[in-house]
């Protein structure tokens, strides 16, 4: 079972999201939080596997959540879900520590399939994301 945890400040996305991911036989929400402070709380307190994490965030944004997820919780793969079509945001994100980077408007199976691979120590790059990532090196 793959424990993931999911940050978004808009309620919509984030119950979608949580009930995409719990109705799979394979794949549980251990925490949700609404801002990128509350997100390095919730992953200390309930260790998740994988965190899909927006960038656009008050309080803590994506970027600087992702950084101290990974700081407190360094088993946590966290995956980037986000509108931001910026290069930027993609480079700062896998600086940051995250293992990959979808658009919320990704298809869910792949959405399902990201978490899946991260889960299990891949990655979960889509097409333009990897793209720039490989321009840059």
């Amino acid at each position: 079972m793959i424990r993931v945890m999911v940050v978004d400040d808009h309620d919509f996305v984030r119950s979608t999201m949580c009930e995409l991911i719990d109705g799979t036989d394979d794949l549980r929400v251990v925490g949700e939080a609404e801002d990128g402070a509350r997100a390095v709380a919730v992953a200390r307190e309930t260790t998740p596997d994988v965190v899909l994490m927006d960038l656009s965030m008050p309080v803590l944004n994506g970027i600087d959540a992702t950084r101290q997820v990974v700081a407190a919780v360094p088993a946590a793969r966290v995956i980037v879900l986000t509108t931001s079509t910026r290069g930027q945001d993609v480079h700062d994100a896998a600086a940051a520590g995250a293992v990959g980077f979808l658009s919320k408007g990704a298809d869910p199976d792949d959405v399902l399939e990201a978490i899946r691979a991260a889960g299990i120590g891949g990655t979960a790059w889509d097409r333009r994301s990897a793209e720039i990532l490989r321009r840059a090196c």
